[in-house]
């Protein structure tokens, strides 16, 4: 019966697709987890489902990225309402940058590549500098949180210059790569199949506006009907924060969006800066990106008082305000990530990592086994919603294999890498995609469905290049 833990991130997932109710269907997921770990008893597993849902607050990682939600809410209104971001849209406009929608969705696609220091920060940056262009040519919200999802965590695991490279040298330094973890994750690079193809399709959507499945049907939707999003959906932020207007239309200028934007951007490397105690690439990528944040939100509340033509832009006390009502506008995103956070706690505590990287027995062909860590790897990401989890269950899993076995390790890193991206990218219950749906003002299932085909083309072609790899290796 080993075989029920995995049920509990199973339900949430599959109920969630097929029901679209993502916030019942992650708690019934949750319940299910609590209850086996309650040994099988309901009511006492309400009573841990209760302490587990507050045991992800003790986790200082969660809670940033809880607090920088919110945040980003603040931050989102605040350009919006100073008129920051109609005039950003009206200067690209004139300068002729994005009239197609291939120019449109090359924006989307060069900010996420350009972006590497964090996922949360791509995906955030991503979609709210392409969400007006986007919207004025009918390019349906499902495509632009595609976008988000597929130049966050791809990108940042491609350009490890971050917390990502830093957290996995850090894993095969303890593996004991003291001396080649720098060489060893370089060398693994070319092996990231996952990633780079996910940035290569991306680009190749752009360029040709190719598609199919769900994600055509949301296209065709939104050219013939002009519905961004499908009828009856849910915005992963509220209608009265994504559509607010600017308070005093002409008189926000680019630098009210630009000025917040770069101290977010600058401020992530000081903030990698100061908490890796002067190594970028050993800092906290959590801290950083609530560091960041909180300086764009303050640099801009700033900004807004400085009085031009003899009157400030927005008072203090309306600058609060909508701080505030951004923040508020993200509270079912915060709602989705706790939930997130508590069954990915709860599929660890009963061990469906370990439990997973067992089926791959011993007696395999040794040529098959790069992609069997890929494959294997893949289903643990995207069955918790975390790369890193699954960084920590299989390098330390996987590499001692490859020595044994005599396969390529930087071939076997790169297996796991993918597979972890893989999960981050495509999995409901990550935070980079609830972040991406947030950031792109898109019901979350939505955005999950539509994605999925192509992040699965993605991963079965992976499959095959990692079978190849071992064959050559």
């Amino acid at each position: 019966m080993d075989w029920v833990v995995l049920l509990p991130p199973l339900i949430a997932i599959g109920l969630a697709l097929w029901t679209r109710q993502v916030f019942l269907s992650l708690v019934a997921g949750l319940w299910v987890g609590t209850t086996l770990l309650a040994g099988g008893n309901p009511l006492a597993g309400l009573v841990e489902m209760a302490n587990v849902l507050v045991d992800v607050f003790a986790e200082p990682s969660n809670t940033k990225i809880i607090l920088f939600s919110l945040l980003v809410g603040g931050l989102i209104a605040l350009v919006q309402v100073s008129g920051g971001v109609a005039a950003f849209v009206e200067v690209v406009q004139k300068a002729g940058i994005v009239k197609t929608r291939r120019g449109v969705e090359l924006l989307a696609w060069f900010t996420g590549l350009l972006v590497f220091v964090e996922s949360s920060i791509t995906s955030l940056i991503v979609g709210t500098l392409s969400r007006p262009f986007f919207d004025r040519l009918r390019i349906p919200r499902e495509k632009l949180a595609y976008y988000c999802d597929a130049t966050s965590a791809p990108v940042c695991m491609a350009i490890p210059l971050n917390g990502w490279g830093a957290y996995v040298l850090g894993l095969l330094i303890v593996q004991g790569y003291e001396a080649t973890a720098v060489n060893t994750l370089l060398y693994a690079l070319p092996y990231n199949f996952f990633s780079l193809l996910a940035i290569i399709f991306a680009l190749a959507l752009a360029l040709t506006g190719w598609g199919f499945g769900p994600m055509r049907k949301a296209e065709q939707r939104a050219a013939k009907t002009g519905a961004l999003i499908r009828p009856g959906s849910s915005l992963m932020i509220a209608d009265e924060v994504a559509g607010l207007e600017p308070v005093k239309p002409g008189m926000g200028s680019i630098y009210d969006f630009l000025i917040p934007i770069f101290v977010m951007i600058g401020m992530i490397f000081v903030s990698l800066y100061v908490t890796g105690e002067g190594n970028l690439m050993e800092g906290s990528g959590s801290t950083a990106v609530l560091w960041a944040v909180g300086a764009a939100v303050l640099v801009a509340m700033i900004v807004y008082l400085i009085p031009r033509k003899g009157e400030s832009l927005l008072s203090p006390a309306k600058t609060t305000d909508y701080v505030v009502k951004g923040a508020s506008g993200l509270v079912g995103v915060v709602a989705l990530l706790v939930l997130a956070f508590a069954i990915g706690q709860v599929s660890r505590d009963l061990g469906m990592g370990p439990y997973i990287v067992s089926i791959l027995g011993e007696d395999i062909w040794t040529w098959w086994v790069p992609a069997l860590v890929f494959a294997i790897g893949g289903i643990v990401s995207f069955t918790l919603g975390s790369s890193w989890t699954t960084f920590a269950i299989m390098i330390p899993l996987a590499l001692p294999l490859a020595e044994g076995l005599g396969i390529s390790v930087p071939l076997m890193l790169g297996a796991i890498l993918s597979g972890g991206v893989y999960g981050d990218h495509a999995s409901p219950l990550s935070d980079t995609s609830i972040i991406s749906s947030m950031a792109s003002a898109c019901d979350h299932v939505d955005h999950v469905n539509t994605q999925l085909p192509y992040s699965a083309l993605i991963a079965g072609i992976s499959f095959c290049a990692f079978l190849i790899a071992g064959v050559l290796a």
